[in-house]
């Protein structure tokens, strides 16, 4: 009788099901939403290399760090701004994304990496995702990011705005 490790058994299940899973299947094969990596790749020093923005630490510190470091903070897209998502339950170290192209006053699409909840999701670097402002105000304090896994926009997070690079 042939032993296999559990560990090789969980390996090439991961595998099996990835090739199938609607949302693996798609999104782990080159497309419009980015690239795969082998291991995941931070938000915060994506959005530093893409920006030009030299701040360091957490994601969620990002915005009160932005005046005091001398870059311009508002509420309004710009292409080329950082997209600052607020320390949440579900976002322990907030999010960054940059701002790519503005669609319309209340769509834009944005570069990230490291967004979502799954293995192969983790490891994506997304070229090109839309976001949506949701906020009463049209302020941009809520958004939600298109969610390729169901083909909708996804749930709602709150935002601190943009930190502009120039």
């Amino acid at each position: 009788m042939i032993r296999i490790p559990l560990f090789y058994i969980a390996l090439i299940s991961l595998l099996t099901l990835s090739g199938c899973a609607g949302f693996a299947g798609r999104i782990a094969s080159p497309s419009a939403y980015g690239q795969y990596h082998l291991s995941p790749t931070q938000c915060v020093p994506y959005a530093r290399a893409k920006s030009g923005i030299q701040i360091y630490g957490d994601a969620y510190t990002w915005w009160q760090q932005a005046s005091s470091r001398g870059y311009q903070r508002g509420q309004a897209p710009r292409q080329g701004a950082i997209l600052s998502l607020s320390q949440t339950s579900k976002l322990r170290y907030g999010h960054l994304a940059v701002v790519k192209k503005i669609k319309a006053s209340r769509e834009i699409t944005v570069t990230h990496s490291n967004w979502g909840d799954g293995p192969v999701s983790r490891r994506m670097v997304y070229k090109s995702m839309k976001v949506k402002d949701i906020s009463p105000n049209n302020d941009w304090t809520m958004v939600k990011f298109w969610n390729p896994e169901i083909d909708a926009y996804g749930l709602p997070y709150k935002a601190d705005g943009f930190i502009y690079a120039d």
